[in-house]
């Protein structure tokens, strides 16, 4: 429906809150029926030790050690960080280097466990039984050492999100099972086979940012996993102010920002956090593995995911111990030439393309889609000119100019660019969707932020360097200063010697032989 129609209809009461913009891609869903299965171990798994928003780890074993399934082995420096901890028993065999799913191929020091096939595991983390008597502030450190991120694809540090602030009360958590990218179906089979563990996640959120009242949010393409979670919902009796809400199919609905205002009518403004609005926002993914690591003390070694794509003989979602080498899940379904193909890391939306599968799979891979070249290249083709059409306009969820923006970044003008709210730009692809030039929108905003991202370190480089070169002039001042100080207190302290000099001695003889003279 056009944004104009809509907001009509909305005035009208004609139908519930919609954000602006959004579009209605193919949802090629076609592993939505398939139960999860787990992947075999690989021989090898490959831990970046950074994988997540922040700051990188630090390993706590050397080559040769031995590790358990779930020992802590790489520490976190930073606030914004958390820990690594291996995903089978076996043996360190190298720390170095290695390629991460990222676009440009980049490397950062990685954690290589030779896997012993034993798969034993370290129980040193006690499950919580009664988590409901515990203070929040302990759960949320049970979070951080067990290693949990957001599983939706930002892979933000969970118990940052979970801390209380007395000046922003969170009054509804929003359970976030929308799962509008296409292909993706791994929250889907999550909602279906274990919607009792993420109920039970949900109430521990629910308790460590004191409120009773949540919405689950679902969208109508995955009626069976609604049902699933309404019938898990009516077994209990400790979520009474829990309700599931199932909302038309529209991407990108899963966007935090779009989500919330869809459910509650609330607005988070730019620059905002959805807690500034009392709502906190978590992916039902996130929310079951909360559940594992407080309910039975396991530590984020494995995920789902949705291997998939019109390229992949056998689509599955895979529940896969995180290092897994792509290549290996890959070839499990019976996909090993990659000859012609397209391996995407994420959904077709805002997914990553990758140079080749030899990565390993990390905490934000919800998908893995092998695409035929020929349909890939379909959607790339060579870029022309802007018609201004307005398309990109209109299917923007946050309501900016797209071609305007992407002709500021391509001439460099960032921050005529960043006046326009690029930051408020959240990359879902929606307008390069609809562009009838095949104008890659997104590339142009993430080589703008990029730019200003830069600009910004360098300057505050400068003005770091600028306080420093401050400082040391006024300290080498101060010192002058006091030196000086030091100096005039010694003279009026300690006054110069002087010495008895020869003409006042002689005066007194002078003064007679003046005066004999006179007599004569």
């Amino acid at each position: 429906m056009p944004a104009m129609l809509r907001n009509l209809a909305q005035r009208l009461g004609m139908m519930a809150h919609s954000f602006d913009g959004g579009i209605h891609p193919a949802q090629h869903k076609i592993s939505a029926a398939l139960a999860s299965e787990p992947c075999p171990l690989s021989p090898i798994h490959i831990l970046p030790m950074k994988m997540h928003i922040g700051a990188p780890c630090t390993s706590l074993v050397a080559v040769g050690d031995y590790v358990l399934r779930g020992q802590k082995i790489a520490k976190s420096e930073g606030y914004v960080s958390v820990p690594v901890h291996a995903p089978t028993s076996g043996r360190v065999v190298r720390i170095e280097e290695y390629a991460i799913p990222h676009p440009s191929g980049m490397g950062i020091p990685s954690i290589f466990i030779e896997s012993d096939g034993d798969d034993a595991a370290d129980d040193s983390i006690e499950p919580i039984s009664d988590w409901r008597g515990m203070d929040p502030a302990l759960l949320r450190e049970r979070a951080r050492m067990c290693g949990l991120a957001g599983l939706g694809g930002a892979v933000f540090p969970t118990f940052i999100k979970l801390v209380q602030d007395s000046r922003f009360p969170i009054e509804t958590v929003v359970l976030n099972g929308i799962e509008c990218e296409p292909w993706l179906t791994n929250d889907h089979r999550l909602m279906v086979e274990y919607a009792d563990e993420i109920l039970t996640g949900l109430a521990i959120i629910m308790h460590m940012v004191k409120t009773d009242s949540a919405i689950i949010a679902i969208e109508d393409n995955k009626p069976d996993a609604a049902k699933a979670i309404q019938l898990a919902l009516d077994a209990r009796d400790d979520l009474d102010d829990v309700r599931v809400v199932v909302l038309p199919t529209r991407y990108p609905q899963g966007s935090e920002k779009q989500l919330i205002y869809s459910l509650t009518g609330r607005e988070v403004p730019a620059g905002k956090l959805p807690m500034h609005v009392g709502v906190l926002c978590q992916n039902v993914g996130t929310t079951r593995a909360l559940y594992q690591a407080v309910v039975l003390g396991q530590p984020l070694t494995e995920r789902m995911v949705s291997v998939s794509g019109d390229a992949m003989p056998r689509p599955a979602n895979l529940r896969v111990r995180i290092g897994t080498p792509m290549r290996y899940v890959f070839a499990r379904q019976g996909l090993e030439d990659f000859d012609g193909v397209r391996i995407l890391h994420g959904g077709p939306m805002m997914g990553e393309l990758l140079r080749h599968p030899d990565v390993p799979v990390v905490k934000s891979t919800n998908g893995m889609l092998a695409m035929r070249e020929a349909s890939f290249m379909s959607a790339h083709t060579q870029e022309q000119a802007c018609i201004r059409c307005g398309h990109c306009s209109e299917a923007c969820p946050a309501g900016l100019v797209p071609n305007l923006l992407a002709d500021q970044c391509r001439s460099d003008q960032f921050d005529k660019a960043e006046s326009y709210n690029l930051f408020d730009c959240i990359e879902c692809g929606a307008c390069s969707y609809v562009c009838p030039s095949n104008i890659p929108l997104v590339h142009y905003f993430r080589y703008g932020k990029g730019q200003i991202a830069q600009q910004r370190r360098e300057k505050g480089f400068a003005e770091a360097s600028r306080v420093r070169s401050e400082a040391r002039d006024m300290r080498i001042e101060q010192e002058k200063q006091a030196r000086a100080a030091r100096r005039s207190s010694v003279r009026k302290t300690h006054p110069p010697k002087v010495e008895a000099e020869s003409a006042p001695a002689s005066e007194p003889a002078e003064s007679s032989k003046m005066e004999q003279e006179s007599k004569d």
